[in-house]
């Protein structure tokens, strides 16, 4: 792995160099774009980016966990889980990526 992260600052970046948009367009283009995201998955609403995956979000049931230093039980309340499934397409090209290394 490279070990680089890829940031919202490269993201507005890539726009302004592949869209022609000023650094200060293109900024808020990104912001605007993962906001509207958060917002619809902070209704609990599917957010499907065709070839590249679906985010959703899963509540998840209490349930009785086990610290494992001490063995002891505790309960885990239940909350909310971001899930993402990544595409048929993008799987398939990551693993094309990792063959040909």
């Amino acid at each position: 792995m490279s070990g680089k992260t890829l940031t919202r600052a490269d993201l507005s970046e890539a726009v302004h160099r592949q869209v022609g948009l000023s650094r200060t367009e293109s900024a808020a283009l990104v912001k605007s774009i993962l906001d509207h995201i958060s917002d619809v998955l902070v209704k609990g609403d599917t957010v499907m980016l065709s070839s590249f995956g679906t985010f959703m979000v899963r509540n998840k049931a209490r349930r009785v966990g086990r610290n494992p230093k001490t063995r002891e039980e505790v309960p885990i309340s239940p909350r909310r889980v971001l899930v993402f499934r990544p595409s048929h397409v993008l799987k398939d090209s990551i693993n094309a990526a990792s063959r040909s290394e």
